[in-house]
């Protein structure tokens, strides 16, 4: 299923402690942060429910290529759990290239004047925001922005 025309878009980054999310306006011009799950909560089902409360029309997923822009164990792990949430949350999701993303948002919150204690369940939240941004960008000039989670069984049905 392409991504959609419109609607507000929802972003993830998936680590094992902490899950950042982020979400744009329907018109998408702005990412926010939304909330950092915690690894003890049932991720597929909150994804969902935030899915529904901000009526997002696809789920975009950081994905943590390595340097070089191959596959790695990382991205080979969040593409599985990736799968793991199609079958609950009923929209498209993406796979986007998130290189350098934390990163960013480390320094980000560093020049805001956070530490890294205080940093620490915000920088989740504004990696999601990174990853959504860097996907609007590329919208917005036309660019690709990754490639669509295809969930196919062994039998090749969806």
């Amino acid at each position: 299923m392409p991504l959609p025309d419109h609607g507000v878009l929802m972003a993830l980054d998936l680590g094992t402690a902490r899950v950042g999310v982020a979400a744009c306006d329907s018109g998408r011009v702005l990412a926010y942060p939304v909330e950092v799950i915690p690894a003890s909560v049932c991720l597929p089902e909150r994804v969902k429910a935030l899915i529904d409360e901000y009526g997002a029309v696809a789920l975009i997923i950081g994905n943590p290529l390595t340097l070089d822009g191959n596959k790695g164990i990382a991205a080979t792990k969040i593409a599985d759990q990736a799968r793991t949430l199609a079958l609950q949350v009923g929209v498209p999701i993406w796979l986007v290239d998130e290189r350098m993303t934390s990163a960013q948002a480390h320094k980000l919150l560093r020049e805001t004047g956070r530490n890294a204690k205080t940093a620490r369940g915000v920088v989740d939240a504004q990696a999601a925001v990174g990853i959504l941004e860097s996907v609007l960008h590329a919208l917005e000039n036309g660019r690709p922005i990754g490639q669509e989670l295809k969930t196919e069984d062994a039998n090749g049905r969806p």
